[in-house]
């Protein structure tokens, strides 16, 4: 595995997770209370025994740059690293990058500086388990060029999917990018009985979907980014290569989550609160990492907590009540405070008696949720005050509202921005 370099893909600007990203890119985006969406990819990395491992990334990159350099450090004799490579300019290029082969383009230099054979490169905000000692076999055991991640998926999930077309050894015979006319979905669909003769279980689905995930011979990806001017990856450089290279399919048939819009991440991290959660983050001993806080245990006085994700240096008050939801580290849940459906952050520190006292003088609630707060279906996002009687919830039944200082509506969730100040007794305004 040390012959295998991996580049992790942190995305653009990611509009669709806005306002999560408004100060923090992609990859960095908290998940499950304790984690970051980053964390996944390296820790499959990690867990699969690759750890020389660059991140890319090009808007809001400084607090993933910080839990980087916080979490994941190595000793000097193994030779493993996990890097921030932030767009730049350069005397080659001073354009910022135009896609995901772009991305990796303008960053060839550091896949040439290292004596590798093989490039792995990932997507930063997706949610799954992956064994890549597996998908490196497969690449090599079928002598192709490129191998490409995929997974069975529903017609309504091809429309927003690299889809592939396969023949019976698994090879890449056809590659079309988001198809959405009837004749484009005909073209690439595959016959369930097809699926599962590859040795995963199609459950009705039929068509094969990219996950982001690919493994190239390193000349490979030098000469296809060095010798087209192509941007990106499923658009470009899979059709191209698919006539002129061996490109092979390595297919998954686990749980797999994108994180790329506020309603795929709202209900991932529910799900993970359930009873039954789909994906768990300790299991057959390939943990997901994340920063070591040294938090105390959290603090639960006379509250009701049911299906809910607590994580550590928290503090419930009594009589509240927390249903279905995940709470993030060092959270302060007042008194009688309903947490129904929701996802709240939590706190980048914890605020002094001095200054609890000094806020407090000038008008200005304390970080967490104050007493008799509702929060219904929302996500509340790290550092906020809340104050005492506050309705968090989306009562107009809209599915998107303008954002206004506090807060703003996506895909029917209301989210409270980074660092919000809600006085007593708000809710959200009419529009």
């Amino acid at each position: 595995m040390r012959n295998v370099l991996t580049l992790v893909l942190g995305g653009g600007k990611g509009t669709r997770l806005y306002p999560l990203t408004k100060h923090r890119s992609k990859p960095a985006v908290p998940l499950a209370g304790r984690y970051r969406l980053i964390d996944v990819p390296i820790s499959n990395c990690l867990t699969s025994g690759l750890n020389q491992i660059y991140v890319v990334t090009q808007f809001n990159s400084a607090s993933l740059n910080r839990h980087i350099s916080q979490t994941y450090q190595f000793d000097p004799f193994g030779g493993g690293f996990v890097d921030i490579l932030a767009a730049q300019q350069t005397t080659d290029n001073t354009d910022w990058y135009q896609g995901t082969a772009d991305a990796v383009r303008q960053n060839l230099r550091y896949v040439l500086d290292h004596d590798v054979d093989y490039v792995l490169i990932l997507s930063g905000d997706q949610l799954y388990r992956m064994d890549y000692t597996e998908l490196l076999k497969t690449h090599i055991d079928s002598k192709a060029h490129v191998t490409i991640a995929a997974l069975a998926v529903e017609e309504e999930e091809a429309k927003a999917c690299g889809i592939l077309r396969l023949d019976p050894s698994a090879r890449v015979t056809g590659f079309l990018e988001k198809p959405q006319s009837r004749h484009d979905l005909d073209m690439v669909k595959t016959a369930p009985a097809a699926i599962d003769a590859h040795g995963i279980k199609s459950h009705g689905r039929e068509y094969l979907a990219s996950m982001g995930i690919y493994v190239f011979n390193r000349d490979t990806l030098v000469e296809a980014l060095e010798k087209t001017p192509y941007h990106d990856f499923g658009k470009e450089i899979f059709p191209t290569a698919i006539r002129t290279r061996h490109v092979q399919a390595y297919l998954f048939d686990d749980y797999w989550e994108d994180i790329g819009t506020i309603r795929a991440f709202y209900d991932a991290n529910l799900k993970l609160a359930s009873r039954e959660p789909p994906f768990e983050f300790v299991s057959d001993g390939k943990p997901i990492f994340s920063r070591a806080r040294y938090l105390p245990p959290s603090r639960i006085e006379g509250a009701i907590v049911r299906n809910s994700l607590i994580a550590d240096g928290c503090q419930i008050e009594a009589g509240a009540v927390i249903e279905n939801s995940v709470i993030g580290v060092r959270s302060h849940i007042g008194p009688n405070v309903t947490v129904r459906n929701s996802i709240v952050m939590g706190a980048d520190f914890f605020e002094s008696p001095a200054e609890l006292a000094a806020n407090a003088a000038h008008g200005l609630p304390r970080i967490g949720l104050g007493e008799g707060t509702l929060v219904e279906g929302a996500i509340v996002d790290k550092n906020c005050r809340v104050g005492r009687f506050t309705k968090i919830k989306n009562t107009t039944g809209h599915d998107t509202s303008p954002e206004t200082q506090e807060a703003m509506i996506v895909d029917g969730i209301i989210l409270l921005t980074k660092g919000a100040v809600l006085k007593d007794g708000w809710t959200m305004p009419e529009f």
